[in-house]
């Protein structure tokens, strides 16, 4: 029996995309005026992240806390920008731009934050103690429930390409999923897909053939499966779709099960930081069970720390998932595809297979579907 697994077993998400960029302060619970104040970078919104920096206050009241919303890109530019100019720039910087961010680290634009928890991190999520993954989000199929009432979706690539072929002539126009060309996100998992699929091409000649509509951001393509006007979507980030199928019930959400792709935040301490054991304390708060018990019930982010006691976390979905997980490790690996040549190479076989001209929908790009890329990572890191 085809096991069809819902994502919403593990969590919710309080956004269903990234918003415009924002700028809080947190003064510190003890009322001091002159308390030290930790600057953030974060490319997560300030809703969503507000209960993990006020769960750190409760923790450390005498902290005072700056948090500073922006586009993946721009928090690895101003870290760059400022550290040359002989700058202080942020104490932590949190990301989804796992390229970026490794990209901070490999240059010389991070330090090492030697942590309570670092030597017993997953070794895939901690490269030389400067980077660390700290979240553990799945990347997903979605398709349109009343469509599929007399028969299961697609639950693995294989199974996608087989219906897109039979149903090409029917489903025309009504298959989501993202623009690598201008999506970051989309760009990572299909990177991850052709090193992992080997009939990967195959698969997008036959999303060509059907039509498949190709976005910049996550919602638009929700938003078109939950009023019938998709009947699936391709490879889409599980925080978002897990929220979507709560308050939409026409949507479901399907974990791969030849492969589910992982991907993570990366937080880390800028070399230019003024406090840096301030950037370490955080790293450090959001790594433990505390913070990462935070993440799981109110941010609805799956923590990796296993000490966990919560449904949403990296070990039950292992547990209940086995061998399909595909975590994409913290390494050099993602640079890969910041070489441009490469890049360019990549996309240009992958536009091969569609019409971009007409499948692309125009749209501004979410902060958290920026400029995220990679390359291969080792079976034996689950």
């Amino acid at each position: 029996m085809r096991a069809i697994i819902l994502l919403t077993m593990f969590f919710l998400t309080a956004a269903g995309g990234a918003t415009a960029a924002g700028v809080k302060f947190y003064p510190a619970l003890d009322g001091n005026a002159d308390a030290r104040v930790l600057l953030i970078y974060s490319s997560l919104d300030l809703p969503t992240a507000d209960p993990m920096l006020s769960s750190f206050q409760r923790r450390f009241p005498g902290i005072a806390v700056q948090y500073e919303e922006f586009l993946t890109s721009e928090i690895h530019d101003r870290v760059v920008r400022e550290t040359d100019a002989g700058e202080v720039t942020a104490d932590v910087v949190f990301s989804s731009a796992m390229d970026l961010q490794i990209k901070l680290a490999n240059d010389g634009y991070a330090q090492q934050s030697n942590l309570p928890l670092s030597d017993s991190w997953p070794r895939w999520a901690n490269w030389r103690n400067t980077a660390y993954a700290l979240t553990y989000e799945p990347v997903v199929f979605v398709y349109h429930k009343p469509s599929f009432a007399n028969m299961a979706p697609p639950s693995t690539r294989g199974e996608l390409e087989q219906w897109l072929i039979r149903n090409k002539d029917t489903i025309q126009g009504k298959v989501g999923t993202y623009d690598i060309e201008t999506a970051g996100l989309g760009f990572l998992f299909f990177s991850r897909d052709q090193e992992q699929y080997r009939d990967i091409w195959e698969l997008m000649a036959a999303m060509g053939a059907a039509g498949a509509r190709l976005h910049s951001t996550t919602s638009e393509i929700l938003d078109r499966v939950a009023d019938g006007r998709y009947i699936f979507g391709y490879n889409l980030v599980g925080t978002y779709a897990a929220e979507w199928a709560v308050r939409e019930p026409n949507i479901g959400v399907v974990l791969p099960e030849d492969y589910t792709i992982i991907m993570s935040r990366i937080g880390l301490v800028p070399k230019a930081s003024a406090a840096p054991d301030l950037g370490g304390l955080f790293l450090d708060y959001f790594m433990s069970q505390e913070g990462q018990t935070v993440m799981a019930r109110e941010l609805h982010i799956a923590a990796l720390n296993p000490s966990v006691e919560d449904g949403n976390t990296a070990d039950a979905m292992r547990t209940a998932l086995s061998g399909q997980l595909r975590p994409v490790p913290v390494s050099p690996g993602l640079l890969v595809y910041l070489d441009q040549v490469k890049r360019a190479r990549l996309i240009d076989r992958w536009r091969s297979a569609f019409d971009v001209s007409v499948l692309r929908n125009e749209t501004p790009v979410e902060a958290d579907d920026l400029y995220v890329d990679g390359d291969l990572w080792p079976q034996s890191w689950q």
